[in-house]
């Protein structure tokens, strides 16, 4: 038999986060496809139907991080990942089916979309640090960001040139599409390796000795692997006496508490109403059709690829405390101006709105939106890691999936500057919780950062 063909280290890791694309494409799509749709099913002042057809896929992912969270640890990381992909093809084209008027039939299909990009949100990242040398793994989460903002950034490029179609081809092209970067994914997902962590789980330890020498220089091997069996029965022990209680006895529970809260934190703070609706935040600041708008979400998605970029260049030079305390006070401070300013000046520009708006997507795409997770990934114990990295996504998602639900409800009855306020308050809320509740991480190892908690 030959020599077995090496698969370039490249190759696994540009697929190996490549979901995180995929994830980004089907949050950012409804947002160009919303208007489209609106005209076509004349969806107009129906703001709850509006607010389910855009949150569903959220409301799904609540389910699909858990699920695939701990199937993805009966069947391993790369099956799981070959798994949403289908889900992601099959889940686009039927979106893209909807027979007209079929608001329930599309919020159906749309949750079952959720599963995968729930899925995609848990499974990219752990895949991603299993697979990647100590020295890469900081900069993980923000690769995985730039890779979700990039997905995002892809769906409203793709929104603005179908601009044009009759609205009905319009919007089931757009979220027909989604399937084309899922094939893409499942076929190179099909030439990855499994995670090394995984194959040793599964006592598998050949596999994982050859899975490593496509990752490490051949001096690398033998230790790794050795320092993973360890983990893995540390891990292996911590699991057998981990049990959700213990997520908030006196021991763990202000840990726990600084975690989840940073996630819920993340999106009550109003970045995913931007994302979705800011076509018809424009139409509704100056009274021109949302479909005419969609180079606002391209501009959107520039300043957060930018702003995943700059992550990377500063997210080891500074405290992750400081960062959030700077985005969230500017974040705040951008959404509530507006409302101030409105009531001083009488005729005020109403585009002075969403000039606010990028500024705030400006500093929250190098703070909270990867750091949020970095803080995750870093404060649990490894007694109870894997059970509070999933509470602290399915809070995220919950956030994300209310946020998404009630801000067309919201705007219907109240001023959109008195909205984004309510926001600004909770942004400023954030800043308190991080200077109260959150410990130091940035230069602790995992076990300092345990006992700071505990001590507190």
């Amino acid at each position: 038999m030959g020599k077995e063909k090496k698969i370039p280290s490249g190759f696994i890791y540009f697929f190996g986060s490549f979901g995180g694309i995929l994830f980004g494409y089907d949050i950012g799509v409804m947002t160009g496809a919303l208007p489209f749709l609106q005209h076509d099913w004349n969806l107009y002042g129906d703001a709850g139907v509006i607010g389910w057809i855009t949150s569903a896929v959220m409301f799904g992912a609540i389910f699909g991080g858990a699920l695939a969270g701990n199937l993805s640890d009966r069947l391993g990381r790369r099956k799981m990942i070959l798994i949403s992909s289908l889900i992601f093809v099959i889940g686009s084209l039927l979106s893209a089916l909807s027979p007209h008027d079929g608001q329930i039939y599309l919020i159906i299909v749309r949750i079952f979309l959720g599963l995968a990009v729930g899925a995609a949100s848990a499974l990219v990242p752990a895949y991603m640090s299993e697979m990647a040398p100590a020295r890469l793994r900081g900069r993980l989460s923000g690769i995985n960001q730039t890779m979700i903002v990039s997905g995002m950034l892809l769906s409203y490029i793709v929104d603005f040139l179908l601009k044009d179609l009759p609205e009905t081809m319009a919007w089931r092209l757009m979220l027909g599409l989604a399937a084309v970067p899922a094939i893409i994914l499942y076929f190179g997902v099909l030439r990855l390796p499994e995670s090394p962590r995984f194959l040793v789980k599964s006592n598998d330890v050949e596999g994982a000795r050859r899975t490593l020498t496509y990752i490490r220089n051949e001096a690398e091997v033998e230790p790794e692997l050795k320092t993973i069996q360890e983990t893995a029965a540390e891990e292996a022990s911590a699991n057998e006496k981990s049990s959700f209680a213990q997520l908030l006895n006196g021991k763990y529970r202000y840990l726990v508490i600084a975690g989840v809260g940073v996630a819920a934190f993340q999106q009550f703070q109003g970045a995913n109403a931007i994302f979705y609706y800011i076509p018809l935040i424009v139409e509704k600041a100056t009274g021109n059709a949302a479909s005419s708008a969609l180079m606002w979400p391209i501009i959107q998605g520039v300043i957060l690829v930018l702003g995943s970029l700059v992550f990377l260049w500063i997210a080891d030079k500074f405290k992750r405390r400081t960062l959030l305390t700077m985005g969230g006070t500017i974040m705040g401070l951008s959404f509530i101006l507006p409302a101030i300013l409105n009531m001083f000046i009488k005729d005020m520009n109403p585009m002075m709105i969403v000039v606010f708006l990028c500024i705030y997507v400006a500093f929250y795409s190098f703070t909270w939106a990867p750091l949020t997770w970095v803080i995750v990934g870093e404060i649990f114990p490894l007694a109870i890691r894997g059970k509070a990295s999933g509470v602290a996504s399915s809070f995220n998602w919950i956030g994300s999936f209310l946020v998404g639900l009630l801000f067309p409800i919201m705007t219907a009855n109240m001023p959109q500057e008195a909205v984004f306020a309510i926001f600004g308050i909770i942004c400023l809320l954030g800043v308190l919780f991080i200077r109260t509740r959150v410990p130091k991480t940035k230069g602790h190892s995992l076990e300092e950062i345990e006992e700071q908690g505990l001590r507190k």
